[in-house]
């Protein structure tokens, strides 16, 4: 067991990709996680691979865009887990291609995804853990360019994707260097 051993985790995203792994991961630590996925049956997946595994897991199928879903789905974690401990903010979506051809509502749609998603969260259980003085928020930060497909983004002269998150990171293999910092979001 690690440090994170018999904590409750929020993992958003949680139905596949980083999300997955990331949700995997905790409970191979110990921990028990709640798993957050626009899609039911991707939530419901994931949680039941964590169950097979021994520890407890919950299924919660949330647009991490509307706030008063999270709100509500906040209170439903709270009431079946008992308290949460970590908050990784995690869910993202892309919409690649020139932004000349990128309509305002593929813009939205990345905006209130990517950012209101975790501002959505972050306000939902905050209170939560100011009532437990204790509680940890991970946000992960450009979940595209750690997947390797940011698109034509030009920023300092280079390309996005993985290898820009290499770069101004520090990173190897996606991940951050010995600072753990990336874009001023922790990675753990």
């Amino acid at each position: 067991m690690g440090q994170i051993a018999n904590q409750i985790a929020v993992v958003t995203g949680a139905g596949r990709g980083i999300g997955r792994a990331i949700a995997l991961k905790f409970a191979a630590e110990g921990a028990d996680v709640v798993c957050v996925s626009r899609r039911r049956r991707n939530a419901e997946k994931v949680a039941a691979e964590i169950r097979a595994s021994g520890r407890k897991a919950w299924a919660h199928p949330v647009d991490v865009s509307d706030l008063p879903a999270v709100m509500a789905a906040s209170e439903r974690i709270l009431r079946d887990a008992g308290r949460v401990d970590i908050l990784v903010n995690n869910a993202g979506v892309t919409r690649d291609g020139l932004l000349m051809r990128m309509s305002e509502a593929d813009w939205d749609v990345v905006l209130n995804t990517n950012l209101k998603g975790a501002f959505a969260f972050t306000k939902a259980f905050s209170r939560s853990f100011l009532k437990q003085r204790s509680g940890r928020i991970i946000n992960i930060a450009s979940v595209i360019g750690l997947i390797g497909n940011a698109g034509p983004v030009q920023l300092r002269g280079e390309q996005g994707g993985i290898d820009w998150v290499h770069k101004i990171c520090g990173a190897r293999d996606g991940f951050p260097g010995d600072n753990g910092q990336c874009a001023g979001s922790r990675l753990y």
